[in-house]
């Protein structure tokens, strides 16, 4: 196995944005969040909660090494600003 190449989440194929410079310089696959619980919701019938929880616990907190994927939600700048306000 080549230890530079992007690892990819199985299953989760549609919810790939792209790929991104990793800490130590070497490219990772980047997945919106949002769109892996919708898969899970439609593909595997979960509820949301329970696709919120499968990610939390199988997806999200999984380690694989430098070339784990990034999980990330998909904001524009208003709400990440919104967020970072909602945080003081």
């Amino acid at each position: 196995m080549n230890e530079d190449k992007p690892l990819l989440a199985d299953g989760f194929d549609s919810a790939v944005l792209g790929l991104s410079r990793g800490t130590l310089g070497s490219s990772i696959a980047v997945y919106s969040i949002d769109r892996c619980i919708d898969i899970l919701v439609k593909r595997d019938g979960m509820s949301e909660d329970e696709a919120v929880e499968f990610m939390n616990f199988n997806v999200l907190d999984a380690f694989l090494g430098p070339m784990t994927p990034m999980f990330v939600y998909e904001m524009d700048a208003e709400q990440i600003n919104e967020y970072a306000d909602s945080l003081d």
